[in-house]
């Protein structure tokens, strides 16, 4: 079994925040769940992972786990590293050939490269420590990998107790370890806080094996996969990267993207092929997109999923529950939330379609609105196919309008419209002659 612990009961002060550190969203979740999720996802030749996220009192236990098949456990006082991952080998009630140690604040890891360090570390004689690697832009405040050219790690040095020429390393400390279950639970009892911080350290644990005569590895992955979040700072540059890391897949993929630097993903976004989407386009959770679809410029997008062959914007947001067949037309400033649209029906412009179920070929009038609220619940608005709503239209729910029906321009329709039926519900034009002439004489 590979067991994996997952360290999370940080402070994170320097984020200044209500939100505990590790429930920050990052591309749409919270940056422990993008953890979690790599761990689980790995593919190893032992598929029977078991998960413990350690956490300090303070934090919602469902709030972390967020559906997922982890357990956790509580650091009731933050001791450092080496007592929460004594406190996980004790959640885990049972002996784990391996262990794989993660930060709840990294969330840039990727399965695959998590997979290819517990590979590299069970193919080593056994017992042995891996630790992973990085060579940061800005080695600011990381422990200190005291290594030879072999990769043997002589030491781990945290930077408060480094020496300058210790500080000079380039070589950090990612905080991803891996170990052999047993060889790390009896030197993680043996920690002792002898260090600046009064604290146990985690990395400690290299030169207590290092006394027993066990080796310790370093692997050494691209730091942009495992620098830590401690300000809202390192949050906004995790969140560049990971859009940045969709965006080239996607594209990879078959999506064109006219300014990608402009167009921002969610973890769960899904896109067909040959879908093309312009400027400024913000996706948000839940989203799924079929083949050929065009997203216009200034769009914004959530929880709604369409069909192939769709045109949606510029300017449009569609919202929770926004079900669009294929060949529908929405166009600029048109919103959308908890309604179904069937295939070929255009919506062009300047709408509000709300709790509504509109059938195929249907042409939305620009202004049109059905009023789904009436200040204590929402009702729904039933459109039939070819039916055709015309411009300025207001329904008001729950109303129903037939197969083939017209509503005609600047109406408010309050009842059922039959099928094939024209509908008029607005008071009949008069016209004044000479009306405006004395008008105008009156102000002259």
């Amino acid at each position: 079994m590979v067991a994996i612990l997952i360290l999370a009961a940080g402070q994170g002060t320097r984020m200044v925040s209500d939100l505990p550190k590790i429930l920050h969203p990052v591309g749409g979740k919270p940056m422990v769940h993008h953890v979690m999720d790599a761990a689980l996802g790995m593919q190893t030749t032992d598929l029977s992972h078991k998960a413990v996220v350690v956490i300090s009192p303070t934090l919602d236990v469902k709030a972390v786990q967020g559906g997922r098949a982890v357990s956790t456990a509580v650091q009731p006082k933050p001791l450092g590293t080496g007592d929460a991952v004594r406190i996980g080998l004790e959640a885990l009630s049972e002996a784990s050939q391996t262990v794989l140690i993660l930060c709840g604040d990294t969330p840039l890891l990727e399965s695959d490269f998590l997979s290819t360090v517990v590979a590299q570390h069970q193919q080593r004689p056994s017992p042995c420590i891996t630790v992973v690697g990085m060579c940061p832009e800005n080695a600011g405040h990381y422990g200190r990998i005291v290594a030879d050219a072999s990769g043997k790690i002589d030491r781990i040095v945290e930077h408060r107790d480094a020496s300058d020429v210790e500080r000079a390393i380039p070589l950090c400390n990612s905080g991803v370890i891996v170990a052999d279950g047993a060889l790390l639970a009896r030197l993680v009892s043996r920690l002792t806080p002898n260090n600046e911080a009064g604290e146990y350290y985690l990395t400690d644990i290299v030169a207590l094996a290092k006394k027993e005569g066990v080796n310790s590895w370093v692997v050494e992955l691209p730091a942009d996969l495992l620098q830590g979040i401690n300000t809202r700072v390192d949050l906004a540059a995790a969140e560049g990267a990971l859009q940045r890391r969709w965006r080239r897949r996607f594209m990879e993929q078959g999506v064109t993207l006219t300014d990608p630097a402009s167009v921002f993903f969610c973890h769960d976004t899904r896109l067909g092929r040959d879908v093309t989407i312009s400027p400024n386009v913000t996706f948000g959770e839940g989203v799924t997109i079929g083949d050929r679809v065009r997203i216009l410029p200034g769009c914004h997008i959530e929880k709604s999923t369409l069909g192939h062959d769709v045109t949606v914007g510029p300017f449009a947001h569609l919202r929770e529950g926004a079900i669009l067949g294929d060949h529908v037309s929405i166009g600029n400033f048109v919103e959308i939330k908890s309604t179904t649209i069937g295939s070929k029906t255009k919506a062009k412009h300047l709408s509000y379609l709300g709790n509504a179920t509109i059938g195929e070929n249907v042409n939305i009038g620009a202004g049109t609105i059905t009023c789904n609220h009436n200040g204590f619940i929402k009702s729904s608005t039933k459109i039939g196919d070819g039916a055709y709503i015309g411009s300025n239209s207001c329904l008001v729910a729950p109303v129903s309008i037939g197969a083939g029906a017209i509503v005609a321009a600047g109406s408010v329709v309050n009842s059922e419209v039959p099928e094939n039926a024209l509908a008029i519900a607005r008071q009949p034009q008069q016209n004044k002659l000479t009306w405006a002439t004395k008008f105008r004489a009156r102000y002259k």
